[in-house]
């Protein structure tokens, strides 16, 4: 298991590295996130692939479940009393996965178009 979690495997936990992550918008704290980027983006991707998603697609959604992260500033929550960072990172990820294929299946019924009513009587 190497630093960077190649081979889709999670890495150890450095507690000081996510806890420094959700530090703001500090120098040091974004430069934690970007080493919690690296080192969990191929763990994540590989997670997304074993669940049948292509390479293509498991690509975007690490890439769009890391920016979600960021964006909901996640890791600012994130406490190691509370259980493994990667527990933490998993469950994130599923519920993250549940919703976009939530909204895919929702887009595949129509997403967003308004029915045409139809009146058997009126046929």
């Amino acid at each position: 298991m190497g630093a960077t979690g190649k081979g889709g495997r999670f890495v150890t936990t450095r507690w000081s590295v996510v806890l420094a992550a959700g530090g703001g918008d500090r120098p040091a704290a974004r430069e934690a996130l970007a080493t919690l980027c690296r080192q969990y983006w191929h763990p994540l991707y590989a997670f997304i692939r074993r669940r049948g998603s292509s390479p293509e697609e498991a690509e975007d959604l690490t890439q769009g479940f890391l920016v979600h992260l960021l964006e909901k500033q996640a890791i600012q929550h994130v406490d190691p009393a509370k259980g493994k960072f990667r527990s933490f990172l998993l469950a994130s990820l599923k519920n993250f996965l549940s919703d976009q294929w939530s909204r895919e299946a929702a887009a595949k019924r129509g997403g967003g178009v308004a029915p045409i009513p139809l009146d058997a009587d009126e046929a």
